[in-house]
């Protein structure tokens, strides 16, 4: 959050820089602000948030009654004859952190401005104080130029004082006299905006089908988290349950067959024992397999564990049948 209007004029106290205070009802532009300090002794002040293709940011700050020529001041700092406009009003919260209407010097104290250049007119040096509002635009206050540098110097700026009337011609012979002006990098925090806002476009504007795999990958995902946790998912579950049931079913008919058989052929020779016994267990094994497999699946099911102690009603079951 940037500052408020009291942190700033508490600021300024605290350099001790002289200067008045005057409030009155939101003005959105310099003629309405004339309306009630346009009497008193000073000069209103006009200020601009440009910006640049490159998204490098410049505040303006220039006497009501000056007049500044984009065009010629974007050839002066060496951008071409469009290579300055008006910065959108987003970038009012986003770079110097006020409201509309609140455009001043005063605005570079926040951080998210350190990146700003900022442009004077050098006809304020010649009035006795200039108007100016403190980060918002139901407030005025005047001080004279020597404050204004006094307080961006506090904040590391060194005051730059143009001639925006000048009668400078750009061209082989004549370089660009404010190309030291260009910041040297672009403000960080309106680059990442600008690449936030295209990712939602984006997104806002991709087919059904990418959402859906888009989708589908965070279920994979969430999928493989819980098996890290040690949660495995459903279906894993019961690939294990069925495998376990099949083995258990498998070694109980084999178990039952063999002990039956054991009783029934022990006087009988050996010849004859070996193709009986696996006669009988191969058809025991084809009638009542997939009846004790229903009975286990069941009693899973219905038990929700996967304890021994939940085979045991299995077991009365196959001897039931």
């Amino acid at each position: 959050m940037g500052y408020t209007k009291t942190q700033l004029l508490a600021y300024l106290k605290k350099l001790q820089i002289d200067f008045a205070t005057y409030e009155h009802p939101v003005v959105l532009t310099v003629e309405a602000q004339a309306k009630y300090v346009g009497y008193l002794r000073g000069s209103l002040s006009k200020n601009l948030l440009l910006k640049d293709k490159k998204h490098r940011y410049y505040v303006i700050s220039a006497l009501a009654g000056t007049n500044v020529d984009l065009k010629v001041m974007s050839q002066r700092l060496g951008l071409g004859k469009g290579g300055l406009r008006m910065a959108p009003e987003e970038a009012l919260q986003e770079i110097l952190q006020v409201p509309l209407g609140c455009v001043t010097p005063f605005a570079l104290i926040n951080d998210s401005a350190r990146a700003v250049s900022l442009l004077l007119d050098q006809a304020f040096k010649a009035q006795e104080c200039c108007f100016f509002h403190p980060l918002s635009n139901d407030t005025t206050i005047s001080l004279s130029a020597s404050n204004l540098d006094k307080f961006l110097m506090s904040i590391g700026r060194n005051p730059s004082y143009v001639d925006f009337e000048a009668e400078t011609v750009v061209g082989k012979d004549n370089p660009p006299d404010l190309a030291a002006f260009v910041p040297v990098d672009a403000s960080q925090p309106s680059e990442q905006t600008n690449k936030a806002a295209v990712n939602v476009r984006e997104q806002k504007h991709a087919p059904s089908e990418k959402k859906l795999t888009n989708f589908q990958e965070d279920d994979n995902q969430s999928r493989v988290s819980q098996k890290a946790m040690g949660k495995p998912c459903k279906t894993a579950d019961l690939l294990a349950e069925a495998t376990d049931v099949n083995k258990f079913i498998k070694e109980l008919i084999e178990k039952t067959s063999l002990a039956v058989l054991s009783e029934m052929s022990k006087d009988s020779k050996a010849e004859v024992r070996e193709p009986l016994e696996s006669a009988v267990l191969d058809r025991v094994n084809k009638r009542i397999s997939s009846d004790l497999e229903n009975l286990a699946v069941k009693g899973r099911v219905h038990n929700k564990v996967n304890e021994p102690h939940a085979n045991i009603p299995l077991l009365e079951g196959s001897r039931t049948r």
